[in-house]
């Protein structure tokens, strides 16, 4: 090939978009809300702090696992850490919803995005089989939780 052929190329880039940044949560924009309570099922520690024995850092794994899910979600779902101490045995997360959840339907919708949208980032991705016993290893089960509607 004779010349430069690529000599204008510059007339022909395309910069790539910056990922778009995360909008800061407005509870305004969400239908319904709710007020979840998780522990461990079949738990091996007495409250959060023994977690270290495992090596296992909750509040960052818990905020890890929260951040990906509500970017992967956009704004559909929102989840936020409301309470973790280290002498208590549970921790409390908001649930905003964009879509109004009827009260028939809310443990079936609770239930799918705690059982199929997070627990599996808990259970594999930060390792918290290791905080379970074997019964709830052999079910995959890792949260027991309760949860009740948030209203102002």
């Amino acid at each position: 090939m004779k010349g430069n052929f690529f000599a204008n190329y510059k007339e022909f880039i395309i910069y790539p978009l910056e990922d778009e940044k995360e909008k800061e949560f407005d509870p305004k924009e969400y239908a319904s809300h709710f007020i979840l309570t998780f522990s461990l099922y079949e738990s091996l520690l007495s409250n959060w702090g023994d977690a270290e024995k495992y090596a296992i850092e909750v509040e960052k794994s818990i905020q890890k696992v929260l951040d990906e899910f509500n970017h992967s979600q956009k704004g559909i779902y929102h989840l936020q850490l409301l309470e973790l101490e280290g002498d208590k045995s549970y921790f409390v997360l908001s649930l905003s919803c964009k879509n109004k959840i009827e009260n028939e339907e809310a443990n079936d919708r609770i239930s799918y995005i705690i059982d199929r949208l997070i627990s599996n980032s808990f259970y594999v991705g930060q390792s918290w089989f290791r905080l379970i016993g074997n019964k709830g290893r052999n079910m995959r089960k890792l949260f027991c939780f309760s949860f009740k509607e948030y209203t102002i």
